[in-house]
């Protein structure tokens, strides 16, 4: 699937105009946007390109205070996505349903459904993202993961507490479905954003820095939250489905007050549109006196 897709993709505007390929990156980016006339999104990619070029030291650049806001969203992104419990639930979930009463060729089964709905919803994402905006996914998804997170803890503290047995095949099968909608919601929202909003808010000049900050963070919490999620599970049982709900009202909180609303807004407008007209971010826009880039 990934061999098919990657024919399937084209190359963005940046990159094609990096390579000074100028008139193809026009192209695409009329096709991306379905109109004729994107001479002012072009010539602000242009400069922004340009601007980039100049810069030496993307790392330097990235730890100043007026990179603080891409830096903290896009990592902060990256661990919440860890901690939304997802890739826990997508490792473990045979062993999951074991748990809860499936069979062997059930459980796995379950783990397939659930796989399919990530897959599917992924796609949902694709259409919805640029007319809903990125704010009011994250934020619907939070609410989502919340309410099916604390309705499998519920079920499971009830049943396996209090009885010490399986559940019935009809409760087995309704926390099957939670599972789903939990995924559901992650697939159309932190799965994708999460990687969509740094693409997005860092400027080209410090891009490739932030996103191996960004990726380096996701990779060490997954491997975290891989690692420990199995023996919580034995020890917390029902209440790991808490504590992954108590983070996401830490996620939605985090979404509510410092993730801005990042549609349609033009990588060179960034700052004069979003930072610096956010409440808490616009204080970090102070540029600093020392040199960052080549002298021309």
């Amino acid at each position: 699937m990934l061999c098919l897709g990657s024919i399937l993709i084209c190359e963005t505007p940046t990159s094609l105009i990096e390579r000074h390929k100028v008139e193809e990156g026009r192209k695409v980016l009329r096709k991306i946007r379905g109109v004729e006339n994107v001479d002012d999104e072009f010539d602000s990619i242009i400069h922004a390109c340009e601007m980039a070029k100049q810069v030496k030291d993307p790392f330097r650049k990235l730890m100043k205070p007026v990179s603080r806001p891409q830096l903290v969203i896009s990592i902060c992104l990256q661990i919440f996505q860890q901690f939304t419990g997802i890739n826990a639930i997508m490792f473990y979930a045979p062993v999951l349903f074991q748990t809860v009463g499936f069979g062997n060729d059930a459980a796995l089964l379950s783990s397939v459904i659930t796989g399919l709905v990530n897959v599917f919803s992924t796609v949902v994402s694709i259409y919805v993202v640029d007319r809903a905006g990125r704010r009011i996914l994250l934020l619907e998804a939070c609410v989502q993961m919340f309410i099916s997170q604390v309705i499998i803890g519920i079920i499971l503290f009830k049943e396996l507490k209090t009885t010490g047995d399986n559940l019935s095949k009809g409760e087995a099968i309704f926390v099957v479905i939670s599972v789903c909608t939990f995924v559901m919601g992650f697939a159309w929202s932190w799965g994708p954003l999460g990687w969509l909003i740094p693409s997005e808010i860092f400027p080209l000049e410090t891009r490739s820095a932030g996103f191996a900050f960004a990726v380096s963070t996701n990779m060490l919490f997954t491997f975290i939250i891989g690692q420990a999620f199995l023996s919580m599970l034995c020890q917390m049982q029902a209440g790991i489905f808490f504590f992954f709900a108590a983070w996401v009202i830490i996620m939605g909180a985090f979404t509510w007050f410092l993730v801005p609303e990042t549609k349609g807004v033009p990588v060179d407008a960034m700052v004069d549109k979003v930072w610096k007209q956010h409440w808490f971010w616009r204080s970090f826009m102070i540029e600093d006196d020392r040199p960052d880039v080549k002298v021309v």
